[in-house]
């Protein structure tokens, strides 16, 4: 549950997503430091839901297959969205060679596809196109296989699929007493590919065998927005209380109809758990959120309260030293960038910044410029 305590303060606050008015911005005294995030996860293990009483564990218990350890490797259904390259008029078939690599990323690689193949993701090629395979090592151990598709991306159409505005997902919070968050594992090998574009996917390894994938692999220019896409339109009937962004889920429940909160609140997560069991999508557990009274939405903090700022980016904005030249003041005022919905004038009041950042500008750091940086 993400709670801020009186210690850290609450660093900005915004009674309501279009109100410009009633803000507040004090300096953090802590942000959330790692080892208590680490906590705040294991407090969502099942187990640890049940200890604490959270009305939501026998829903969580009764749904457990949607929250494995890690998504299973069987093929997924059509869920209306197929993931799909089109191509600039011109272009032309690709190939970039594979190159050798060590024999344990060798021996990986070829566990890797093997299992794949089991799994109906991916069959033997005979497409002109080709990109090379290799082993990114993970910090937690392992290597993670992925793909070199930088010449079938550079001739991609970006995707203009439409994606949920910051402020009207927070907007439509407003007013809510109960929170939970699901964060949806990633969508790679979850989504079928169009039929046409399969021979695009085609990849070689080190072991010369040459694989084309059925189902959305990593390193696809659109994969993200697709993912977007498809969860968006499962969710479409819910998403008065379940709106979406990308791999998140926020849903969000008042007392309505004579029903209290809580008894809302179970009936939207059902409602959402059971579009997710149906479809085979697959949640991350630890770093999911029940029936809390605030959550992290985005980059902003949402409660009964409102919306107020991340406290580690408010932390961060405040620790940064003072700039002593154009190079370091542009980093700082991106940073700062992010107060621009929490802090009432914010424009009038980084003007005078601005104004050092003018071409041809001298850099005289006076009063005025240490004024409107502590003022932020």
């Amino acid at each position: 549950m993400i709670v801020a305590d009186d210690a850290t303060s609450i660093a900005a606050v915004e009674t309501h997503a279009s109100d410009s008015t009633s803000y507040a911005c004090t300096r953090p005294k802590g942000a959330e430091p790692k080892n208590a995030r680490a906590a705040r996860y294991a407090a969502q293990s099942l187990p640890a839901l049940v200890a604490a009483g959270n009305p939501v564990a026998p829903l969580v218990r009764e749904f457990s297959d949607i929250f494995p350890d890690k998504v299973p490797a069987a093929f997924p259904p059509d869920r209306g969205v197929r993931y799909e390259i089109d191509l600039m008029p011109g272009a032309k078939y690709y190939v970039t060679r594979q190159w050798p690599l060590p024999r344990d990323q060798v021996e990986a690689i070829d566990a890797f596809f093997e299992g794949r193949r089991q799994a109906g993701h991916v069959h033997g090629s005979l497409s002109p196109h080709s990109s090379p395979t290799f082993c990114v090592k993970k910090a937690t151990g392992g290597c993670r296989i992925v793909h070199a598709f930088n010449k079938l991306n550079d001739p991609t159409i970006p995707a203009q699929t439409p994606i949920s505005r910051k402020d009207m997902v927070l907007d439509t919070m407003y007013g809510s007493t109960k929170f939970s968050a699901i964060d949806l594992m990633d969508g790679f090998y979850q989504i079928l590919m169009r039929e046409a574009d399969v021979p695009l996917t085609a990849v070689s390894t080190p072991s010369e065998i040459l694989w084309e994938w059925l189902v959305m692999p990593q390193g696809l220019k659109n994969a993200h927005a697709t993912f977007n896409c498809m969860v968006s339109n499962l969710l479409r009937p819910y998403r008065d209380f379940a709106p979406s962004y990308f791999d998140d889920i926020f849903i969000h429940s008042r007392a309505a109809g004579g029903m209290m909160d809580v008894k809302m609140h179970l009936q939207h997560l059902r409602q959402v758990f059971e579009v997710t069991r149906e479809n085979k999508l697959y949640a991350n557990l630890k770093k999911c959120i029940f029936c809390a009274p605030e959550i992290s939405v985005l980059g902003s903090y949402v409660s009964t309260e409102g919306v107020r700022a991340d406290p580690e980016k408010i932390e961060a904005i405040c620790a940064w030293p003072v700039p002593q030249d154009q190079m370091q003041l542009p980093q700082w005022l991106g940073l700062a960038t992010y107060l621009h919905h929490y802090l009432k004038n914010f424009a009038a009041t980084i003007r005078p910044l601005s104004q050092l950042l003018i071409a041809d500008a001298a850099w005289s750091w006076r009063t005025e410029h240490q004024t409107a940086f502590d003022a932020v």
